[in-house]
């Protein structure tokens, strides 16, 4: 079976380690960064990172249009936490300037959990992803307040001052968690993907 070509927006954020993650569940892995690269891809990645940040080294490495086309024409892509972000079409507490990739009809508020210190750990069970719970971790987080007719949810947080905040979304091709995956060890949110990304291919 050829493996998936699955990019990783390097714009800012953790992309080396959904990188690495990737290709230990069989995908053939890559930075991009260019319009070009993106072009090679079957599916895409937006990591964890600053949402206004990548917005707007998004305009600044002319990927804006590019993304948004792909996003259009059925791209697999999924975001984590600034990912997830950047693929809602409406951010509650974002900066007026900021804009994102508007695929998944769903509400998010950016840094919904908290600051830096607020961090916090959580296990959250996936519809889709087998074997318990995920060990979910939160930094400065979203959460989504809102979701469209078209909108899975697949995870929500299962306990404490959280429980019931909605954390994984999926409308399609795309999927979208407030969590860090590729930083637990834990592979099974990226062997999801890979899958999605073969039956969309």
């Amino acid at each position: 079976m050829t493996a998936p070509v699955i990019g990783v927006l390097a714009l800012q954020g953790d992309v080396r380690e959904h990188v690495a993650a990737l290709a230990a569940v069989g995908a053939d892995a890559r930075p991009v960064r260019r319009p070009a690269e993106l072009d090679a891809v079957d599916g895409l990645v937006i990591p964890g990172g600053e949402s206004t940040t990548i917005s707007k080294l998004a305009d600044i490495f002319e990927m804006r249009e590019p993304i948004d086309k792909r996003i259009a024409d059925g791209l697999p892509v999924y975001g984590s936490c600034a990912g997830m972000i950047m693929l809602a079409t409406e951010v509650l507490d974002g900066r007026p300037d900021q804009r994102g990739f508007a695929g998944i009809d769903m509400t998010v508020r950016r840094n919904a959990f908290g600051r830096q210190v607020d961090s916090f750990e959580a296990p959250v069970t996936v519809a889709g992803v087998s074997g318990g719970p995920l060990h979910a971790v939160f930094i400065r987080a979203p959460w989504v307040e809102r979701v469209g007719a078209g909108v899975q949810v697949i995870g929500v947080v299962t306990g404490g001052a959280a429980a019931d905040r909605i954390v994984a979304v999926r409308q399609g091709n795309l999927l979208a968690t407030s969590f860090h995956p590729e930083l637990t060890g834990d592979l099974r949110v990226h062997a999801y993907f890979v899958d999605l990304v073969r039956a969309a291919t």
